[in-house]
């Protein structure tokens, strides 16, 4: 019976996506990255694992992952420890690029398809980093921007903190946001820290 299978094993075995992924650019098959534990109390809610992510099966193993960490003031080995972080994308699979070689965005599926019954065994969550503008629309039922949801940041904590991607196609945004990094950043780090002890 399939209720007797892992979620993350359910979840890990998904093809929903296979023919969407071979008719992108990339030509990939489907890799969905599960990371979570019953039990963990920080969920990360992130887009979609990038072409990196796709090869290393690991959630933010790369550059854009070492910057989260740091907002976080989170070390390696907590952030990987499945039984204290949850990482949970929009998309499970990375998405696939378009023929100009831009990210393709998470397909609605995936969250459609699996995003209930992980809240649903998520219980002990006790906060919600959500990372880009897929994240706040989908767990925030917003239609803002991102920088006006990530300026509202404040309306949605201690529970919830919205955060823009760490992507360094968003060094711009940081420069032109100081109060990103001098108010929120301090106060996760904070949250961050409370949740975890």
């Amino acid at each position: 019976m399939a209720d007797d299978i892992p979620l993350t094993d359910r979840i890990a075995a998904c093809r929903l996506c296979a023919d969407r992924f071979a008719a992108t650019a990339t030509r990939h098959a489907p890799r969905p990255v599960p990371w979570f534990r019953p039990g963990a109390r920080v969920l990360i809610a992130g887009q979609a694992p990038g072409l990196r992510v796709h090869r290393s099966g690991r959630p933010f193993d790369d550059a854009s992952g070492a910057r989260l960490r740091d907002w976080l003031g989170m070390d390696e080995a907590t952030f990987w420890d499945t039984g204290r972080v949850a990482v949970v994308p929009m998309a499970f699979c990375f998405p696939g690029y378009d023929a100009r070689g831009s990210d393709l965005p998470p397909p609605r599926i995936c969250a459609e398809t699996w995003h209930g019954a992980v809240m649903a065994a998520l219980s002990s969550v006790r906060l919600k980093v959500l990372v880009g503008g897929h994240a706040h629309r989908w767990h925030l039922a917003t239609r803002a921007g991102v920088t006006q949801t990530v300026a509202g940041w404040r309306d949605h904590a201690p529970g919830v903190f919205p955060l823009p991607h760490p992507s360094w196609r968003n060094t711009a945004w940081l420069r032109r946001n100081p109060w990103f990094e001098a108010e929120l950043v301090p106060a996760l780090r904070t949250r961050v820290r409370e949740v975890l002890e």
